[in-house]
Formats: structure tokens, sequence, C-alpha cells
């Protein structure tokens, strides 16, 4: 089976049905949607940033080679991939767990978990969980993202489209206006600029199954940061309340 197991499933799996959104997550089902200027809140972000309530993100691992994280909660379960991020919705089952949307289903029980779609089927193995980051951990963030090698994060404020970007392991750190060039909520896109001609800068976030370089930690979020003519990588989530 190929490694593209989940690429080809709609984006519509992604806010299905009347599910309630979590976090500070944007309702609107659209696409792509330029917007590049600068407003004076924060904006919303789109729901699969977010844990939804979910206790833990679960890394697993899965054969066919694909790594996978989860975040269950009360009502669905969040699934992100490499290719994409997906809602699914409990389902009847005999024992164990099992989720489903569409052709894609998820079935769990103790540490392993079969992943069935159109394309094929994964065997997946529980590899490692971490609780999501709340405002208790990260008082006035709405998004946490992080790297390494070097050691950077950044912050987006909760209330302003402001970001706090620390650098080399802490050494430079700065507090940035940016304005939105690109909202996709069905596809779980952002991208950030400098609200500052003199500062440049991008910051892309996608919703994708991310696991931290060195520590394996599972996000549901990569992130990409241009700035000063470097490319940072790492992962992060949207912080909810």
């Amino acid at each position: 089976m190929p490694l593209h197991f989940l690429a080809s499933l709609r984006p519509a799996l992604l806010l299905a049905g009347s599910l309630l959104l979590g976090g500070c997550a944007a309702s609107s089902v659209d696409g792509p949607r330029p917007v590049d200027k600068v407003d004076s809140t924060a904006p919303l972000l789109p729901s699969m940033l977010f844990p939804g309530g979910a206790e833990r993100f679960e890394a697993w691992r899965c054969t066919p080679q694909q790594d996978l994280v989860t975040a269950f909660g009360e009502r669905e379960l969040r699934l992100w991939s490499a290719h994409g991020a997906y809602r699914l919705a409990p389902a009847v089952v005999a024992s164990g767990a099992r989720y489903q949307q569409g052709d894609l289903s998820f079935w769990s029980k103790g540490g392993e978990a079969t992943v069935e779609s159109g394309n094929g089927r994964l065997d997946c193995r529980a590899a490692m969980a971490r609780p999501p980051l709340t405002r208790e951990h990260r008082p006035g963030v709405m998004f946490h993202g992080r790297g390494n090698e070097p050691g950077w994060n950044v912050n987006l404020a909760h209330d302003a489209p402001e970001l706090a970007l620390v650098l080399d392991y802490g050494a430079r750190e700065m507090t940035l206006p940016y304005r939105v060039t690109e909202m996709d909520n069905a596809n779980g896109r952002v991208t950030l600029a400098s609200g500052q001609a003199g500062q440049p800068f991008e910051l892309r976030l996608e919703a994708r199954a991310c696991f931290d370089d060195m520590s394996g930690e599972p996000f549901p979020a990569r992130v990409t940061l241009t700035f000063e003519g470097q490319t940072y990588r790492g992962c992060g989530q949207g912080v909810a309340p």
C-alpha cells in the first residue's frame, strides 16, 4: 500500500457534519481565503490546529510506514497524518473504540489500532502521549510553536495580531505585529506575514501530524518560520482556554 494512504481523502472530512468546533476555532468551511491586511484583533484559527477538548495527543507508529497523531474527545476523534487532518464520529463496535467518517475508520483496543480507508489499511501501535498545552501553561497565548537546532519558539497572542519570537536558544527575543495573508479553514492552513516593512517574516501553520525531532512528542501542526533569510521548521498546537 502506498505511503499516501490518507492523502486523497476529501478535505470535507476535516469539518464534517454539525460537530462543534473546539478551541479558538473558526466555523467557516471555506477554502483558501487571501486576507493580506492588518486587523485590530487576533484571527480565529482553524479548528484542526487545536486538541478539541481532548486530554492528550497520542502518537501512532503504523505499517506500512506512516506516523499518525490522534486526540480523543468526548464526541469525536481528531486524526492527523502527514497529508491532512480529519474528524471522525463514534461508531458502534463490539469491543474497543471505533470512529468513522465516510470511508475512513479508526478502530483501537489497548495500544493497537487499525485505520482503514478506500486506499487500504494501516496497522498501528501507540508510541507516546502528551497532554495538550492550555492557557494555564501559556497565559495569553493562542498558538505555540517550537523547533530545535537552534532552539526557537513562537507564541501568537490570543487578543491581538502580535507574536512573540524567541531565537537562538533564547539569545534573541522580539514581539512583532503580523497580518494574515492566507486563511484556509477547510485544510487547516494559515500563513502570516510581518506587519512591519522593516522586519519581514513569514509564518506558516499546517494541520498535519508533527513530531518533535528531539523528544518525539506528537503535535497537530507543522510550523515553518522564514526569518532573516533562514527557514526554521518545527511543531505546534493551538492553545485552548
